[in-house]
């Protein structure tokens, strides 16, 4: 099942890209600039996450009106872009709805 035949595989990727950039960023943030003290550590992971985190929001609208979630679910899906590591937990469910807004199509 490709990423990119549909509005919800492709949030799939965004999304764990969106959790790699905020992993990382986490990482230059901690380590690079509060224990090594390179102040401009954060300034271009910080960027790259913020673009993927705007892109990630607009492909979760995508997705939603695609797959006709609910704003409850839609807004479940929000949150788990606020903790680094949901979206590779949510994952397996995201792909089971690409699956079955596939087969109801």
């Amino acid at each position: 099942m490709s990423f990119f035949n549909s509005h919800i595989g492709r949030f799939r990727l965004i999304s764990l890209l969106e959790a790699a950039s905020f992993i990382y960023l986490l990482y230059c943030s901690i380590y690079l600039k509060r224990m090594v003290g390179d102040a401009d550590a954060i300034k271009t992971p910080g960027m790259i996450h913020g673009v993927l985190f705007c892109i990630y929001l607009l492909f979760l609208l995508f997705a939603m009106l695609e797959a006709k979630w609910s704003i409850k679910k839609s807004f479940l899906l929000f949150l788990t872009s606020l903790v680094p590591i949901l979206p590779f937990f949510i994952e397996g469910w995201l792909k089971k709805e690409q699956l079955r807004v596939r087969t109801n199509a």
